[in-house]
């Protein structure tokens, strides 16, 4: 299988060469260039057609939630995550409406990074715990006025499944919840799929938004 391609965007030189060199040691990821700013993220995502974006938010010329709605439009396949220092609720949701599939804090842990990195050439979604809480509390917000009743699950989450949603709604990793619970990480896995599939989800910020509109949350 090919390495997943990774575009690295940051204002900063010597954090994206932390960075690349941090991400060179995972076998299944390959740094395939760098940009300093949006404007220039967009030109090396065409020429270099990553499967991955890691976009820092706050850069000159043209900042990270512009670039991040570009490449949603002109490449959509790509994934992009937002890496940044801030999560306020202005940069979270301006990046998330902009297309970004994962919203992570520079704090993260380099393991987390790799499997957020993994997890968006799939295609999901990673958010930081608090920025996953964010979301849910601010859906939580939304009125109901005009809004369908949910309906029930066809299928009934299991206890365990129901565990394994809760904490995957506060947005932690599935090594993260196998600790918790005390199961393997391939358990958790399969778990995991079968929330989504009962759920009828596509990633894990869409499993906790709808879980939150049958009251299982």
């Amino acid at each position: 299988m090919s390495p997943v391609r990774v575009l690295l965007v940051d204002d900063q030189a010597l954090f994206r060469e932390a960075l690349a060199t941090l991400l060179a040691t995972h076998a299944a990821i390959e740094v395939v260039g760098e940009a300093g700013n949006g404007d220039e993220a967009v030109r090396r995502a065409a020429e270099l057609a990553p499967n991955v974006v890691l976009m820092d938010l706050r850069m000159p010329v043209m900042d990270g939630v512009a670039a991040t709605r570009r490449l949603r439009t002109e490449h959509p396949g790509i994934g992009i995550i937002a890496l940044t220092t801030f999560d306020d609720d202005e940069n979270v949701f301006a990046a998330l409406r902009a297309g970004a599939l994962g919203y992570l804090l520079k704090d993260v842990s380099s393991a987390q990074l790799m499997e957020a990195v993994l997890a968006a050439a799939r295609g999901e979604s990673v958010l930081q715990p608090s920025v996953a809480a964010k979301v849910v509390a601010q859906f939580v917000r939304l009125p109901s006025d005009g809004v369908p009743e949910a309906q029930p699950l066809v299928v009934p989450l299991s206890g365990r499944e129901l565990d394994v949603l809760r904490l995957l709604a506060t947005g932690h990793s599935n090594r993260e919840i196998a600790s918790a619970l005390h199961l393997a990480e391939g358990t958790v896995k399969n778990h995991v799929t079968n929330v989504l599939a009962k759920l009828n989800a596509r990633d894990r910020t869409q499993a906790a938004l709808r879980a939150r509109s049958l009251g299982l949350l």
